[in-house]
């Protein structure tokens, strides 16, 4: 089994529990981790053997406009819309945080990690 990764995808979006932040938006980042067999895409080198990173990062960038109240939500969404269009891949982690949260303090960012294996 191999790892694709894919780390600090940068997005302004428009998450956050509270709705001056879904109002105003924020920058995000996604780090995503992508267990699956490389070995057929090593063996051939066919971009179709493997997990198109082009492709993932269209997924992330669609969950990415679609507002969320809480990181851990959206973080799931981006794992399951990861597994419906790659349905061999074997485990997902990914990592979502929020660059400068309203905390009342100095906060670089907020972050939530989610593993899921089939």
């Amino acid at each position: 089994m191999g790892r694709i990764a894919l780390e600090g995808m940068e997005f302004f979006a428009f998450h956050g529990f509270y709705d001056e932040e879904q109002k105003i938006g924020n920058k995000y980042g996604i780090d995503l981790y992508i267990y699956t067999d490389l070995h057929a895409a090593a063996a051939t080198d066919d971009l179709t053997q493997t997990v198109n990173y082009e492709v993932v990062y269209k997924l992330v960038l669609e969950e990415m406009l679609n507002p969320a109240r809480l990181l851990e939500h959206l973080g799931h969404r981006i794992i399951d819309r990861v597994y419906s269009r790659f349905p061999l891949i074997r485990a997902v982690k990914v990592n979502v945080y929020k660059f400068n949260p309203p905390l009342g303090g100095i906060c670089r960012q907020a972050k939530v990690t989610i593993k899921e294996k089939r």
